[in-house]
């Protein structure tokens, strides 16, 4: 009769292996960009409202530049 060869193992076992690797690279991307949140200061109230005023969406803009 035929013989029959048996199927490659390491092709199987290597898209495994790319499969837990994307999977594992998302839970990863996940918690580092809940980890790098952080916490804002309540902005100090200056009693002279004239003139210039350094606010959160001023110091937002400044960190685009």
């Amino acid at each position: 009769m035929s013989e029959h060869k048996k199927p490659d193992q390491s092709r199987r076992q290597l898209l495994k292996n790319i499969g837990l690797t994307v999977a594992a690279g998302a839970v990863a991307a996940g918690t580092t960009t809940a980890v790098q949140a952080s916490v804002e200061k309540p902005e100090e109230k200056n009693e002279n409202t004239t003139g210039y005023r350094e606010t959160k969406h001023v110091r937002d803009y400044y960190e685009t530049l």
